[in-house]
């Protein structure tokens, strides 16, 4: 596999939404399968493209990629290759009988923020994440959804609720705030939305989120994951007006965000 073809499947693998580690050979002593330069990527759910050298090496250089794409961090590696390690060098089955040094970069994707519904926290709140740098996409049929309310969001979807909520894209890497009020149109949102994503938060009550959640295990969802809704949404500070209320949902937000890629179910 080329390096063209490597960078080509990693813009890919970014633009589907999904976070992936470059593992790259920068330093060679002695023999080794590669040399200094060979790359790999792992994608989020352990597949490879492109190759270092194979075998024991390689599956290590897996393991450790699954890890760092979890935790968020770069690392760099030292292999020996079938003779004696040096303290600090990770010895894997081989006959090359040389050394390399492996470094292994995160890549995540840009999230995007889908805002569902167009009232009085939605507007703060899409104000706050084009401060942020989030590209945001809003989400309704309502009179309030208006280019002159959401003047710097990417999309505004105002056409028919659940054509608008079946056709906007959502990668596992962007982040949901069902902020709408209605509760038809909330249970239709989250219905539509669970499992495309790992973030999903709702504005509202405990009582609510709870009578939502037992609503779609009716319809089939199960328990772990119907838990993975943010309900209430946002952190708790004290918010009571809606901008208040908009700089939590962006604070858990950016929390999350922080805290490395979250996954669909």
């Amino acid at each position: 596999m080329s390096d063209a073809e490597i960078f080509r499947r990693l813009a890919n693998l970014l633009e589907e939404g999904r976070p992936a580690a470059l593992c790259t050979l920068i330093e060679k002593r002695g023999s080794a399968p590669r040399g200094v330069g060979a790359k790999m990527i792992v994608d989020s759910d352990g597949d490879s493209y492109g190759t270092i050298g194979g075998g024991d090496m390689e599956r290590r250089i897996v393991k450790e990629a699954l890890e760092a794409i979890k935790e968020g961090r770069p690392r760099a590696l030292n292999f020996a290759l079938g003779v004696e390690p040096r303290e600090g060098v990770i010895p894997v089955e081989s006959r090359c009988g040389g050394e390399v040094r492996v470094f292994i970069d995160v890549l995540r994707p840009e999230p995007k923020l889908i805002i569902i519904g167009s009232g009085h926290v939605a507007k703060p709140l899409a104000t706050i994440a084009d401060i942020v740098g989030l590209e945001t996409i809003v989400v309704d049929d309502a009179e309030t959804a208006t280019a002159e309310r959401f003047p710097k969001v990417k999309e505004l979807r105002t056409g028919p609720f659940e054509r608008e909520l079946e056709d906007v894209e959502v990668r596992p890497s962007d982040f949901v705030a069902i902020v709408h009020g209605d509760e038809r149109h909330e249970l239709e949102a989250l219905r539509r939305m669970l499992g495309k994503t790992g973030y999903i938060g709702l504005l509202g009550s405990r009582g609510k989120a709870e009578a939502h959640r037992r609503r779609l295990m009716e319809m089939g969802f199960s328990e772990e994951d119907v838990r993975r809704i943010h309900a209430p949404i946002g952190l708790d500070i004290g918010a009571t007006t809606p901008e208040e209320i908009a700089i939590s949902i962006m604070a858990e937000i950016i929390r999350e965000r922080r805290r490395g890629p979250h996954k669909a179910s």
